[in-house]
């Protein structure tokens, strides 16, 4: 076919996106298409000339499907339509963007992002005529429409390996252990990790909690005969005053962060018990996929170029009902896919008597 298609990472970094990069580079090539990668997400567009890089299938090997992070680099700062200038303004980039990505000769862009990603390249693309494909990733797993992102399953390991850690030094000291985790505004880390790591309580952004039911369930731990309890808490939680734990970064953004020792520090005072807490960070985000992430970087990077050979843009990958199909990126934009209250996993939870904080 001959065809020459961009792809990049952008958004937070994740586990599974170099096998998803391997997939779409492997696949290319077998069509006799040219994939290249940007860097840097979409300041590699903005930069000049842009920082582009071949993907070159010699260097695809096995081994790439074992990395963590994105071999292009990624960026989750700077919206290019209203992007910072040295002198305090902002200005609309999006120009650059398209300029370079015609300058580089691309048929298609394969952008592979979550949601705030996939928004600002669906409007790019729409405003300045690209042909864009789109592949969902998040450990957040919060895009719409689909079942699965890269990068969730990996994080939801993580988060379960530390309770499992967890578990041993709680018991030896009669702990209750708080583990907090990431997810942003959905607890889909949360409740996963919680029901595989045998935690008696997970606190989700979905559910409202109260003090008073975590303290009866914790008392009735102890009545048991255990001396020790594991609490998980989304970084979304509210506090029973209905605000969310919020810190300042370096560059005064307010970040969601904090909530593991609000809810340590209640539960010590109305218990008098032992309280430890652990903030899992960005230790969520790294680390080698797990195999689940690397089939689904796979099946993700394959589709998303034959959706490109097919001519079928403005879509994304998705997975549903066991199966990869692709979606309107229209309603993917602007959507989150947070924990349904009713559905499945919270219904296991509420089965296994772990303790949601209603």
């Amino acid at each position: 076919m001959g065809l020459r298609i961009g792809i990049l990472t952008s958004g937070g970094d994740c586990a599974g996106l170099n096998a998803t990069l391997r997939a779409a580079t492997l696949r290319a090539a077998q069509s006799g298409c040219t994939l290249v990668g940007i860097r840097n997400g979409t300041l590699g567009l903005m930069s000049r000339p842009p920082e582009v890089e071949p993907m070159d299938p010699a260097r695809c090997d096995a081994q790439m499907l074992r990395l963590g992070g994105t071999v292009l680099g990624t960026t989750n700062k700077g919206n290019p339509f209203s992007y910072p200038q040295p002198d305090g303004s902002f200005a609309d980039r999006t120009g650059e963007i398209a300029e370079a990505c015609r300058t580089l000769g691309l048929d298609a862009l394969i952008g592979i992002g979550g949601d705030g990603s996939l928004e600002i390249l669906r409007r790019i693309a729409q405003q300045h005529g690209l042909n864009l494909v789109g592949i969902p990733k998040t450990i957040d797993n919060d895009v719409a429409l689909t079942e699965a992102a890269i990068g969730h399953s990996t994080a939801v390991a993580t988060a379960t390996e530390a309770l499992d850690r967890l578990q041993p030094t709680a018991a030896s000291h009669s702990r209750v252990m708080v583990l907090e985790v990431m997810g942003r505004d959905a607890g889909h880390i949360a409740i996963a990790s919680g029901i595989a790591g045998g935690a008696d309580v997970v606190l989700i952004p979905e559910i409202p909690w109260r003090l008073a039911p975590v303290v009866r369930h914790i008392e009735r731990v102890r009545a048991s005969g255990r001396n020790f309890a594991l609490i998980v808490a989304a970084e979304a939680v509210a506090g029973e005053d209905g605000r969310r734990v919020l810190q300042d970064d370096h560059e005064g953004r307010r970040r969601y962060g904090g909530v593991g020792h609000h809810v340590a520090a209640a539960i010590s005072e109305a218990t008098g018990a032992e309280t430890r807490v652990t903030v899992l960070g960005h230790v969520q985000r790294g680390g080698s996929p797990d195999a689940r992430d690397r089939l689904l970087g796979a099946a993700f990077g394959v589709h998303a170029v034959e959706l490109v050979l097919a001519g079928r843009f403005d879509r994304m990958v998705a997975w549903w009902n066991r199966r990869v199909v692709d979606v309107p990126l229209a309603k993917v934009a602007r959507r989150s896919r947070t924990v349904d209250p009713h559905g499945p996993l919270v219904a296991t939870a509420r089965g296994l008597g772990i303790c949601l904080g209603d």
